[in-house]
């Protein structure tokens, strides 16, 4: 099976900043076409805007994806760029620490929100459309063609307990659970989803939080086997997988790129 992505389009959210842009411009070096989805809109331009309004395979879409008529105009963006979609990475994410014993905290709430609800709808809303790809070309004997793959990004706090990542810790055990029942779902039809757990990653929210806690750094370093924080493309090649043909015959499946973290013994900082 073939590792190439090459023509194929694909959708990354979260792809102004960190791991979703890493994501993103690894597609485009692939030869993939590539929507960057992002609700920051000044941060895509500086980003991507001059590839986007010349002829790279590249297109930037701005918007609150935790609206329905959003997901519906992005996916409307897509294909009118690109004719199709192939791939689906929901690399949007929020991570928030929270107070588990404060009533009024809304951070579960709002956690799953924007970490599960917006993958879930728009995972519903373009599986539709790898669907009605795949009815397009006609019946065919035996099982069917493979329609598309969607990559949900999720963490290693889905499994380890924090209490200061409550709301996020149950929002990536949501995302978790909803990879797999999707899986099944929509394995009839010829499109694959998998989700990728990761710790210890520099993502832009751990970005976020070592400029205010410095100290984790080091915290993070000693729970981690290989004794680093890795860079955002440390886990682009894996996402290339999931979304390839090399993974063809693999869905509902979680896989865990943390350095080894998860391995051991919880540490204090948290588990990004």
């Amino acid at each position: 099976m073939s590792f190439s992505i090459t023509g194929k389009t694909a959708i990354v959210t979260g792809a102004a900043n960190g791991i979703g842009l890493a994501i993103a411009r690894h597609f485009v070096d692939k030869g993939a076409n590539v929507m960057f989805a992002d609700m920051d809109e000044a941060r895509l331009a500086d980003e991507i805007g001059e590839e986007a309004r010349g002829d790279a395979p590249v297109r930037m879409f701005a918007g609150d994806l935790r609206q329905k008529l959003t997901i519906a105009n992005l996916l409307s963006a897509t294909i009118d760029a690109f004719d199709r979609v192939d791939i689906l990475v929901n690399a949007s994410r929020m991570m928030r620490v929270s107070d588990p014993l404060k009533v009024e905290e809304d951070a579960v709430e709002e956690m799953l929100q924007q970490n599960l609800m917006t993958s879930l709808r728009l995972s519903q809303m373009t599986a539709k459309r790898m669907i009605k790809q795949a009815e397009a070309l006609g019946e065919t004997d035996g099982p069917r063609p493979p329609a598309g793959s969607i990559i949900n990004l999720s963490s290693i706090a889905a499994t380890r307990t924090q209490t200061c990542l409550l709301g996020y810790s149950i929002a990536c055990a949501a995302v978790d659970q909803m990879t797999r029942s999707l899986a099944v779902a929509l394995a009839p039809q010829g499109i694959r989803v998998n989700a990728l757990a990761f710790g210890s990653v520099l993502s832009g929210s751990l970005q976020a939080a070592l400029k205010e806690e410095p100290d984790w750094r080091a915290v993070i370093e000693a729970g981690t086997p290989l004794g680093r924080i890795a860079p955002a493309t440390d886990l682009v090649e894996t996402v290339q997988y999931l979304a390839s043909d090399a993974s063809a015959f693999m869905t509902g499946q979680i896989l865990t790129v943390d350095g080894g973290r998860s391995l051991i013994d919880p540490v204090a900082a948290p588990a990004h």
